[in-house]
């Protein structure tokens, strides 16, 4: 495994070489590879791995018995996904984690990683520092997520996105990381309703749009 790779993810920052080779072989690291619409982790499942996401991407997704998809996060070159879940090692997934396009993911087994009183490795508080960095982040941008689905209208929620987006780009064009389909699950909406949103916003000038490519105009 290419360790120069590994120190650019944020879960990994600031460790020596040796440092990341340690906690690879005592977290049994593995590197799955996985194609597009694949399902790398399964709902109601207890897993006890954390995965990164080497190359490719992923989307962090809930499917109700009654059919209807609710699309929570997409995970980029770097990220990691089901943290959570494997440091708490008797919850269940609520979630499904899919394959957004072909992908390699590394699989870190954390079991038994909190339950030591004691750090035994120089890694250990690296990797939780860092761990809890990233979760905290990601929090933050599950709870925006509640700001963007709580507007009544469908304008609304596709303002309060883009606005975000913008914030977070330092910029009024940028790129989103999802198709139609799945920012219609992200923003809870009907694909048909959200396109038909977005052409009529077009044509009022409030934003120029092709597929995942985005510019908010201002008078």
């Amino acid at each position: 495994m290419d360790i120069t790779i590994l120190q650019r993810i944020p879960l990994f920052r600031g460790m020596t070489d040796k440092e990341i080779q340690d906690l690879l072989k005592s977290l049994n690291a593995q590197i799955q590879s996985y194609e597009k619409n694949d399902i790398i982790l399964h709902a109601g499942s207890k897993p006890g791995v954390i995965g990164i996401v080497l190359s490719g991407s992923v989307t962090i997704l809930s499917d109700d018995i009654w059919g209807n998809r609710t699309i929570l996060s997409h995970v980029e070159k770097g990220g990691l996904f089901a943290e959570a879940y494997a440091l708490l090692e008797d919850v269940p997934m609520l979630v499904d984690v899919i394959a957004n396009e072909d992908c390699s993911i590394l699989l870190l087994k954390t079991k038994g990683i909190l339950s030591s009183s004691e750090s035994q490795n120089s890694w250990d508080y690296k990797f939780l520092r860092n761990l809890l960095l990233i979760s905290s982040k990601k929090n933050l941008n599950l709870s925006g997520r509640s700001f963007h689905t709580s507007p009544k209208t469908i304008r609304e929620r596709v303002m309060s996105y883009l606005n975000t987006l913008a914030l977070q780009n330092d910029s009024t064009e940028f790129d989103i990381p999802f198709d139609r389909q799945q920012l219609a699950d992200y923003l809870n909406l009907e694909r048909s309703a959200l396109s038909k949103e977005l052409g009529k916003m077009q044509k009022e000038g409030i934003i120029e749009t092709k597929k995942s490519h985005f510019k908010l105009l201002t008078p």
